[in-house]
């Protein structure tokens, strides 16, 4: 496992995450439209645990301390939390 899979996932989640909030929400409660919700739902879903596992085996790989660790998990919940981190932790 290396960071630049790392980054790629990192990418997507955020991106994501930004559709659900941005759009399948608006799309589900404003216009009673759940479909879109459903398949990006799950996709962010897969790309939030593989986010988190990633996280945790590199975390030896590149010596990140726990509190860099705790850093780079926050990062996943909020709103483009992972380009942030991209750019701070994983850009060569």
């Amino acid at each position: 496992m290396n960071n630049s899979n790392f980054r790629i996932i990192s990418i997507l989640e955020g991106i994501s995450f930004l559709l659900i909030l941005g759009v399948t929400m608006p799309l589900k409660y404003y216009f009673e439209n759940p479909a879109p919700n459903k398949f990006i739902g799950m996709a962010h879903g897969v790309l939030f645990v593989l986010y988190v596992m990633m996280a945790f085996s590199l975390q030896k790989q590149n010596n990140w301390n726990n509190k860099t660790l705790a850093i780079i998990l926050a990062c996943s919940i909020i709103p483009f939390g992972t380009f942030w981190m991209d750019r701070r932790y994983l850009k060569a």
